[in-house]
């Protein structure tokens, strides 16, 4: 456990207390995912690479004598309070949807939410919010830990994971896949997550960063994204008329062989959106055999690639996003994509670890010139996924 780790812990620690005049009973935390590559693939059964990372969101939590549910955190001022008998969607909204949704959900994987007690909570992060790094993924993931363990309910990994994309699909209201909770919850130390959405089978691979003398450089541009909104539904509604047109059940289920074919069927839009899909689906296992076969420092083209698709054919990009991916190649990485659901958010640049300081000044330089907002830069290391940390002094 890192010391900033530590200090986060400390920090939820004494917000909880401040909060609720009382010790918490235990901390649990949750990873932020970078994802390697496989973009909106998710959603599409197909396959996905991420990797959890050392920037975690923690909670703080106690069990109460009550029904009542009170949430709060360091990033909001208010305090939510609801009764576990009103624990329904339509009763949810704002950030304590993320929280209050995992519990609600867990009902829908088999708790007895008329048996368990109320609880409260406490919420710190240093997850950058908006940056396609899976804040809300990691927030649902701490507490989905966290409950799993005061409730007693013995859930697997795979299944919270699909407690909290159900949270976020129908409590929060934005229509992702299950890539990011496996992430958090499955993550470990220089590692990447090799997960078919489909049948949900995942596989830890070595990623061997540090021994190939490479580093993951993450670029914030601070251009905000919503997956609630209309862009990231407008593709998933695309790649399902897709499936429809061609006749399978999912993108999953074509090849770059059908793509001739899905052409002549579809319009250019369309076909242009399922194009990045097919072939983002066998970039990934392309990868997963290069990380296997020949490790991390031949997979540049890859990554470069997958960032063509997305600005061309899955149009997702943005002009801050294509100008950090160029600049870093340019000033040395040796692969660049962005990451995360699109239209804002981070790039990652694959970069040898002597030359990310010259990647970040060539950035901040780049930026500055275009009159960007400037952009946050940190490298970012494979972690383990969410975890119980601590017992508290309840």
């Amino acid at each position: 456990m890192t010391a900033a780790i530590s200090a986060l812990e400390r920090a939820a620690q004494a917000g909880f207390a401040s909060r609720f005049d009382h010790g918490a009973m235990g901390l649990w935390s949750a990873p932020g995912r970078v994802n390697l590559i496989g973009e909106h693939t998710d959603y599409n059964d197909g396959f996905v690479l991420p990797l959890a990372i050392d920037r975690r969101t923690v909670v703080a939590l106690a069990t109460r004598n009550d029904r009542i549910i009170r949430v709060a955190s360091s990033f909001a001022s208010e305090t939510v309070e609801v009764s576990l008998d009103e624990l329904v969607p339509e009763n949810l909204d704002g950030w304590s949807a993320y929280p209050l949704g995992v519990a609600w959900a867990l009902g829908q994987f088999g708790a007895d939410l008329s048996a368990v007690p109320g609880f409260e909570i406490y919420v710190d992060s240093n997850v950058p919010v908006g940056a396609g790094l899976s804040s809300s993924a990691a927030l649902e993931s701490a507490v989905a830990v966290a409950l799993n363990d005061v409730w007693g309910l013995k859930l697997d990994r795979l299944t919270l994971a699909r407690v909290g994309q159900l949270a976020e699909n129908r409590v929060v209201g934005a229509p992702t896949g299950i890539m990011d909770q496996s992430a958090s919850l499955l993550g470990r130390t220089d590692a990447v997550v090799f997960l078919d959405c489909r049948s949900l089978s995942a596989e830890v691979i070595p990623l061997g960063l540090n021994p190939a003398g490479l580093e993951l450089l993450i670029i914030d541009t601070r251009v905000s994204h919503s997956h609630a909104t209309g862009g990231y539904a407008a593709r998933r509604a695309s790649c399902e008329a897709g499936a429809h047109t061609m006749g399978v059940p999912a993108l999953r289920d074509l090849s770059v062989d059908d793509l001739p074919r899905a052409q002549a069927l579809l319009d250019d839009e369309t076909f242009r959106r399922v194009r990045h899909i097919v072939t983002e689906n066998q970039r990934v296992l392309d990868t997963v055999q290069t990380l296997r076969g020949s490790g991390c420092a031949a997979i540049g083209a890859l990554l470069d690639a997958s960032h063509r698709s997305m600005r061309d054919d899955f149009e997702i990009s943005a002009p801050e996003l294509d100008l950090a991916v160029v600049t870093a190649r340019a000033a040395g990485a040796i692969g660049a994509r962005m990451t995360g659901g699109g239209f804002g958010g981070a790039a990652i640049a694959l970069t040898p670890t002597e030359l990310v300081p010259a990647v970040q000044a060539a950035v901040l330089a780049a930026f500055a010139t275009h009159g960007f907002a400037t952009p946050d830069l940190f490298v970012v290391h494979a972690a383990d996924g969410a975890t119980h940390d601590a017992d508290g002094e309840h």
